[in-house]
């Protein structure tokens, strides 16, 4: 496990891949830590001549968590502790500590929030745009009733019940097309508790995305080649999220999937793989 130290904070990162691959970044969701980039996903993307790293955002895994600043009421008005354009710069003090001038940038979600973000905070520094699962603003694409009341469900108090709750999340949230992988959802789910669990990290990202508004005006400004890639079925964040996020971005290329909810089915990583390997050759 590797650290940099970025914007005022560290954060954890590994990597894969030759180290002159084309540079990606993969950023992930809400209150999830970067094993949820599965390694055989990155393996794949390695395989496809990219030198991947993933990292755990502020608040999650084995980065900082800003403990001082509390659980934000999320119903109340009050500032949130950061926004989404703090993460995003976290991730261009990351590309510092890496050496890189630029990167392809690939965020799933929340993750894929930021990814936007930092495309128009640090455009030289997008050779690409991947946003999976995503939205330009909260409302655009806003959850089912169920699906937020699935994510937002009590918090777990052990390492049993975190399991259980992420099994019954996945079935609200994944993939309808696909059967759940529950040894898969159960291993992360227990490895994340072991390497951090912090309900209010989770609540101050959340905080986060509620406060930093919509990116729709921003993204029109966009020169940087990008991908949607956004499941059919996702209660999550519903399918217009993605659309207008490709409508955004000029040039952007929308690629959707049958059946898939607010998760990356393993039948469909080496489509998606392509998809990003095509952009990332393109976009050179």
């Amino acid at each position: 496990m590797n650290r940099a130290t970025t914007n005022g904070i560290e954060l954890a990162y590994d990597a894969f891949g030759p180290p002159a691959g084309r540079p990606l970044l993969l950023i992930m969701g809400l209150g999830a830590q970067m094993i949820s980039w599965d390694e055989e996903f990155c393996e794949m993307l390695a395989e496809r001549g990219h030198r991947v790293v993933r990292f755990d955002n502020r608040d999650a895994g084995l980065s900082t968590h800003l403990h001082e600043a509390g659980m934000p009421d999320l119903g109340g008005a009050a500032a949130p502790p950061y926004l989404l354009e703090d993460m995003a710069d976290d991730t261009a003090g990351l590309l510092d500590a890496l050496g890189w001038d630029a990167a392809h940038v690939v965020g799933a979600s929340m993750g894929g929030m930021i990814a936007q973000t930092f495309a128009i905070r640090h455009p030289a520094r997008t050779l690409s745009l991947t946003s999976i699962m995503s939205t330009p603003g909260p409302q655009i694409g806003a959850p089912t009733e169920a699906a937020m009341a699935a994510l937002l469900s009590r918090s777990a108090a052990d390492r049993d019940a975190v399991v259980s709750r992420a099994l019954e999340m996945w079935e609200v949230i994944g993939s309808p097309g696909y059967p759940m992988d529950a040894e898969r959802v159960a291993r992360v789910a227990g490895e994340g508790f072991d390497r951090a669990y912090d309900p209010a990290g989770f609540g101050r990202q959340f905080a986060a995305i509620r406060g930093s508004g919509d990116r729709t005006a921003a993204l029109r400004e966009l020169t940087v080649p990008a991908l949607v890639v956004h499941g059919e079925a996702d209660p999550l964040v519903q399918l217009p999220g993605g659309v207008a996020t490709a409508e955004a971005i000029p040039g952007a290329k929308l690629l959707t999937f049958p059946g898939m909810g607010h998760d990356l089915p393993r039948p469909l990583w080496p489509e998606i793989a392509d998809a990003v390997t095509e952009l990332t050759e393109r976009a050179g």
